[in-house]
C-alpha cells in the first residue's frame, strides 16, 4: 500500500473503500466508518518479487487457478474477472497465483484458503447460491457457496504444486464464521420501546389482527408483537417458510379489510416472523433497522397507497419484514456448517497423507468466540471493538488476533518437524480499533 489510508485506485478512479475507523456518531455511540482521504495505491502500478506472501484478499479455492485473476481489464468486466489486489503484483496479466506462487521455489509453505468460498454466501445473508453438486464454478457468482468436490480438486492441486519444491509446509482449516462479530454483535431483539414511541399501539393493533389470522390458518407461531417494557425482536423474512401470502389475503379480506390492504399484508407477510436467539442479524443491517425502506414505499404507492400509509408500512424489521441480505436464518446456518466441516475433512486429510503440519484455526477461534484465548498479559475474546481479536468489519482479526493464529501455527510445526521457531508475543501486537476524532455526519 502507498499510504495508511487504505482504498484501491484504478487508472486513478477509486475502486475500495478506505479502511475503518471507530468514530463517534453525533448521538455520543461509536460506530465504524471509513477514514476520509484519498487512497493513493494505485494497482496497475505494479511491484516486482520475489515475494514470500502470496495472499490474495477475497481469494476463493479455485481462484488460485484462474488465470486473468491478475488483469486489470477484468475489473471492469461483467462478472469481474480479477482481483484488484492480485494485479497489484502478479508478474503478468495472465499468470495465476498459483504459477506465481510455484515459481518463488518455496523450501516451506503455509496454505489458508477456503475461507472466501463460503464467506460471501454468509455476509450476504445467504443471497446466493448453494452450488453444492454443481462442478463448474465458472457459473458461480460471489456470493455461492463452493460445490466441495469443487474445492477438493482445487485444494488438492493447489497442494501438490506447492510440494514440489518445498520440504515442508502447513494447511490451516477454515473457521465457523457465524462466530465471528459481524454475525454476533447485533441481537435479534434490538427494538426498545423507546424507539417506537406512540407507534407502538398502532403497531400492536395491526399485528393482532394479523396474529388472528396466522392462527386461523395454523401458523400462530408466526405470530408478531412489540413489548411496551422491553427490548423486541425485529421481523424479518424467512424464505424457509411455506408462503401463505394468498391464504392471509384471503382471511384478511374475509375479516372485513379492503382486497387493496389484504393484497399488501398478504404479500408481505406472507413469510414474515420475529426473529429468535438461533438468527444471526447481519452487522451491515444495524444502519437499517428502524429506517424507512424507500424502495418498498416506492412499490406501495404504485400500487396506490398514500405516500402517508406507505412509510408507515416500509419500517426497516418493524412494519416491514428485514429483508434476506440482512438477515441468515437457521437453515442457512446449516448450509454454512455442513459446507464447512466437508472442506475441513479435505484439508485434514491431505494434510495427514502429505506429512504437512495442520492448524485446527477453526477450534482456536470458536475459543475465541466462547470464553477468549490467554495470552501472555491478557485475553483476547471476539467481543466487538473491544474483544481484540477482530477488526471493525467484524470479520477479518486484528494484528493482535493474527499473533495468536500465528503461534498456533508455530506450535504445529515445531511438533510435526521437530524445529524450534520461536513464538511471538502477542500482547505487543495491536487489538484495539483504531479511533477517530471527528463526528460522523
Amino acid at each position: 500500500m502507498s499510504d495508511n489510508i487504505g482504498g484501491l485506485l484504478l487508472n486513478g478512479e477509486q475502486i475500495t473503500n478506505t479502511k475503518l475507523i471507530l468514530d463517534v456518531g453525533a448521538s455520543g455511540s461509536p460506530a465504524p466508518t471509513n477514514i476520509q482521504g484519498t487512497p493513493s495505491t494505485e494497482i496497475t502500478n505494479t511491484l516486482s518479487g520475489s515475494f514470500n506472501n502470496m495472499g490474495v484478499p477475497g481469494a476463493k479455492s479455485y481462484e488460485l487457478l484462474a488465470p486473468g485473476y491478475g488483469n486489470a481489464a477484468g475489473l471492469q468486466a461483467e462478472p469481474k474477472t480479477a482481483n484488484p489486489y492480485f494485479v497489484r503484483f502478479r508478474s503478468s496479466a495472465e499468470t495465476t497465483v498459483l504459477k506465481d506462487a510455484v515459481a518463488q521455489n518455496p523450501t516451506f509453505f503455509s496454505l489458508w484458503i477456503g475461507n472466501n468460498d463460503v464467506l460471501g454466501y454468509a455476509t450476504s445473508g445467504g443471497v446466493g447460491v448453494n452450488q453444492t453438486g454443481n462442478l463448474d464454478p465458472k457459473t458461480y457468482n460471489r456470493n455461492d457457496i463452493t460445490d466441495p468436490n469443487v474445492f477438493a480438486n482445487f485444494y488438492s492441486q493447489e497442494v501438490e504444486a506447492l510440494t514440489a519444491s518445498a520440504s515442508g509446509g502447513v494447511l490451516i482449516n477454515i473457521p465457523d464464521v457465524a462466530a465471528t462479530p459481524f454475525f454476533t454483535r447485533i441481537p435479534f431483539d434490538p427494538i426498545t420501546p423507546a424507539a417506537l414511541g406512540d407507534r407502538i399501539t398502532q403497531l400492536n393493533q395491526t399485528y393482532a389482527q394479523l396474529n388472528q389470522a396466522f392462527a386461523f390458518i395454523g401458523v400462530p407461531e408466526r405470530s408478531i408483537q412489540f413489548s411496551t417494557t422491553g427490548p423486541s425482536a425485529v421481523v424479518i423474512q424467512d424464505e424457509s417458510l411455506t408462503d401463505i401470502s394468498e391464504q392471509l389475503t384471503q382471511v384478511l379480506m374475509a375479516g372485513g379489510l379492503p382486497q387493496t390492504q389484504a393484497t399488501i399484508y398478504g404479500m408481505q407477510y406472507g413469510q414474515a416472523r420475529q426473529a429468535t436467539e438461533n438468527d444471526l442479524i447481519l452487522l451491515t443491517s444495524q444502519s437499517a433497522i428502524g429506517t424507512v425502506n424507500t424502495e418498498r414505499v416506492q412499490e406501495l404507492v404504485g400500487l396506490g397507497v398514500p405516500q402517508e400509509l406507505a412509510g408507515q408500512l416500509s419500517i426497516n424489521g418493524v412494519s416491514y419484514p428485514m429483508e434476506d441480505q440482512h438477515v441468515l436464518i437457521p437453515a442457512e446456518q446449516e448450509e454454512i456448517a455442513t459446507v464447512t466441516a466437508t472442506y475441513n475433512a479435505t484439508i485434514e486429510a491431505i494434510a495427514t497423507s502429505k506429512g504437512l503440519a495442520f492448524v485446527d484455526a477453526n477450534t482456536l477461534l470458536n475459543n475465541v468466540a466462547n470464553g477468549g484465548v490467554m495470552y501472555d498479559g491478557g485475553i483476547i475474546t471476539s467481543e466487538f471493538a473491544t474483544g481484540g481479536a477482530f477488526s471493525l468489519d467484524g470479520i477479518h482479526l486484528t494484528p493482535r488476533g493474527y499473533a495468536v493464529i500465528a503461534n498456533k501455527i508455530i506450535e504445529e510445526v515445531n511438533e510435526t518437524y521437530n524445529a524450534t521457531v520461536p513464538k511471538v508475543n502477542v500482547g505487543t501486537y495491536r487489538g484495539d480499533p483504531a479511533i477517530g476524532s471527528g463526528v460522523m455526519e
